[in-house]
């Protein structure tokens, strides 16, 4: 219930009017079964815009920081990301990405929408990085179709270190179901990312880099 006041009652109006979302290629996104939305990442409020957009709802792998937090503002988190339904995962020790990676499989073969940035932070500059394998492996090992998204404009609502978003105008952009077979290789997980977010790269009309973001942090 949470989920869907948030998105039409509270946050929903205030993130029309901020960013006046543009969005193209909506009728691409499945109307049932398992889908993965696999968007750029420019902005915190980036999932917000998703959650937004989406006509389903949207699953996001939190970090299990925003669950454990103390005072009034980790209690006012905590509730914000249980409530929305959002799982929380231990991003830290040797089976972190095994974890994240069972908890996306869950969603997806409960006929679920997880949605996920591949980049895994957010770009510094704008750019498009580096994806990690996990978005495609989930696919390979599912068989859930991956729903590139290219998100512009939402570092422009919420910049980097400002306290509060500003006016500007988002853009959101899905493209066409891409099927992935099973494999078990990295090798064929790497390659698929790789192009993954080169198409999203020209799509977007910037740069791609071919190194981690977290690397530039």
């Amino acid at each position: 219930m949470w989920y869907w006041l948030f998105k039409y009652v509270f946050l929903g109006p205030v993130l029309r009017v901020l960013g006046r979302p543009e969005i193209e290629g909506l009728d691409q996104v499945p109307r049932t079964g398992p889908v993965i939305i696999a968007a750029n990442h420019l902005a915190v409020i980036d999932s917000l815009y998703l959650a937004l957009v989406l006509p389903r709802r949207a699953t996001f792998l939190a970090k299990q920081e925003y669950f454990t937090g103390t005072g009034l503002r980790g209690r006012c988190q905590r509730w914000f990301f249980s409530v929305s339904g959002q799982v929380p995962v231990n991003r830290t020790g040797g089976s972190a990405a095994a974890d994240a990676l069972a908890a996306a499989t869950r969603i997806l073969e409960s006929g679920g929408v997880w949605a996920i940035h591949p980049e895994g932070t957010r770009s510094p500059d704008g750019r498009v990085y580096r994806g990690r394998t996990g978005t495609l492996r989930v696919a390979m090992a599912t068989g859930a179709p991956v729903i590139p998204v290219v998100l512009s404009g939402t570092d422009r609502v919420n910049p980097r270190g400002a306290r509060l978003p500003r006016f500007g105008k988002v853009r959101i952009s899905f493209g066409a179901p891409r099927y992935y077979l099973p494999a078990d290789q990295h090798r064929a997980a790497r390659t698929a990312t790789d192009e993954l977010m080169r198409e999203m790269a020209a799509r977007s009309g910037r740069h791609y880099v071919d190194q981690y973001a977290a690397t530039f942090r």
